[in-house]
């Protein structure tokens, strides 16, 4: 097996992203959440990346590639392992706090005003749904999937044993706030 067969990878296909907010707020959810890089669809993207919303600046370590098809998106972090996994409200998917998330996955999330196509779902290797009551957007569900993902791996653990080392690390040069015991 190559190297490359044994990479854990994490891509995040977005279908035609008009909201300049969300798309910056998925940028930084991948560098909160170690995912490896982007792909979208459509054209609304290159008007959502001029408004600068990519706070943490992680579309410059990231790849961020437009593509015509998320299905047959070629990826140097992708492996012949990587499952196709679409997130939307559809019946009968699979509801996340159920899931088991693959070791490698392309995670589709649908356009703010729109819904992911027939034919992707027909695609994909799993179909799953945030519960909530109502919808939320691009950017809050990104968010929910990479952290459930990430709360449901090993990596959890071992960034839970950084404790406070991990928070100072990552939090806003601002916050300087210690719980009291």
């Amino acid at each position: 097996m190559s190297d490359l067969e044994n990479k854990t990878s994490v891509s995040i296909g977005l279908i035609n992203p008009k909201d300049a907010q969300n798309v910056g707020s998925v940028l930084r959810a991948i560098g909160c959440y170690e995912a490896d890089d982007v792909y979208y669809t459509g054209n609304r993207y290159a008007y959502a990346l001029k408004h600068n919303t990519d706070t943490h600046n992680i579309q410059s370590t990231t790849d961020i590639t437009k593509v015509d098809d998320l299905i047959d998106v070629p990826s140097k972090y992708m492996t012949p392992c990587t499952k196709i996994v679409c997130i939307e409200l559809v019946e009968g998917a699979t509801p996340l706090p159920e899931f088991e998330h693959p070791e490698s996955a392309l995670y589709i999330f649908g356009p703010e005003d729109g819904n992911i196509g027939q034919k992707i779902i027909n695609q994909a290797d799993e179909v799953v749904y945030v519960p909530t009551i109502g919808c939320m957007n691009l950017a809050a569900t990104a968010n929910v999937v990479l952290y459930d993902r990430m709360a449901k791996s090993h990596r959890a653990k071992e960034l839970i044993t950084q404790g406070n080392e991990l928070i100072r690390a990552s939090r806003d040069g601002n916050n300087h706030l210690i719980v009291k015991t």
